[in-house]
């Protein structure tokens, strides 16, 4: 299933207006978009806001699951991730989205230690139970942490990046998801962007843009960037996959699609900064599945280029 990632639509990354961004919602929802993934940290409530906004104008029967996150508007200290805090963030994100019960909330990439805190989970079983929100889950850095989250008996999904540039979730955690009856939201699925076959040798990014002032993990998490992948190399592994790309198909939807065959993913979440963006995307559910020679070769460019740089790191 083909969601929509709103990031974006913080405008924490170049600037997309709230006509813009009620837009693209629009268009996504309307060519069969029915998750959208956000954060209480994108745009500083802006993304939530926005999407509270534009369920209302749909009414009540909406039928659209929207996922948040929270606790990176403070220090990354462990401590900070307990139940006052739980109920703040909780409280400010139900304002931002206009609902009582948020669909699911995901711990926002936190500390390694609190994957396996029993006081944490105790906290998200408590707001499970005072119907503040329906389901958890968590959003990682590595594979050891969803491994460490997919373990815990309520976690309902686990978000991780997963693109045809990063493929270690592939070894242990989907399959590890699909035994626990835990769901895989693929984040970063077009790599901030190399997975669209639209950057060369000189495109360059806005100062604002984080593919600009993250290269080597300034701001975040490197691995959020390009999926960790130096750009240079990305460029060639792209250029390689590119052939594989059906007729009529875009670079984007091949690599969406690409997720979406792979066992145990539950929904891919690209972002899009038009509608024209969030509609091709859409589409790439209607693609037909990939061939066994299309998803060899995928693995080949992995392995000859990929690998040797990032698999031991995420």
């Amino acid at each position: 299933m083909v969601g929509l990632g709103a990031w974006q639509l913080g405008a924490d990354w170049g600037s997309v207006s709230e006509d813009d961004a009620l837009a693209v919602l629009a268009t996504a929802v309307d060519a069969g978009v029915n998750f959208i993934d956000t954060a209480d940290v994108y745009g500083d409530g802006r993304s939530e806001t926005l999407i509270g906004r534009f369920l209302r104008e749909r009414g009540a029967d909406h039928g659209i699951t929207v996922a948040t996150k929270m606790g990176r508007r403070v220090a990354q200290e462990a401590a900070n991730y307990n139940m006052d805090n739980f109920r703040a963030w909780n409280d400010r994100s139900r304002a931002n989205l206009g609902v009582d019960t948020l669909d699911l909330v995901q711990l926002h990439c936190p500390p390694t230690e609190v994957y396996s805190a029993e006081a944490v989970y105790d906290a998200l079983d408590t707001l499970v139970e005072e119907k503040r929100i329906a389901a958890y889950g968590v959003s990682v850095e590595t594979c050891d942490q969803a491994l460490t989250a997919i373990a815990r008996p309520h976690v309902a999904s686990v978000q991780i990046i997963f693109n045809a540039l990063r493929l270690k979730p592939l070894e242990r955690v989907l399959p590890a998801a699909a035994a626990a009856g835990v769901g895989i939201i693929a984040r970063v699925p077009l790599a901030s962007g190399l997975l669209s076959g639209r950057y060369d040798e000189h495109t360059t990014f806005a100062a604002d843009d984080h593919r600009t002032y993250n290269r080597h993990g300034e701001a975040f998490d490197v691995g959020e960037t390009f999926s960790g992948v130096d750009f240079a190399t990305g460029l060639a592994a792209v250029r390689r996959l590119a052939p594989l790309v059906p007729s009529g198909a875009t670079m984007a939807q091949f690599a969406l699609r690409w997720i979406i065959d792979q066992p145990g993913v539950t929904v891919v979440i690209p972002g899009a900064r038009n509608p024209e963006q969030a509609r091709a995307n859409a589409a790439a559910a209607d693609l037909p599945a990939l061939l066994p020679d299309q998803l060899r070769v995928v693995t080949e460019v992995y392995d000859d280029l990929i690998r040797p740089q990032i698999h031991h790191r995420w």
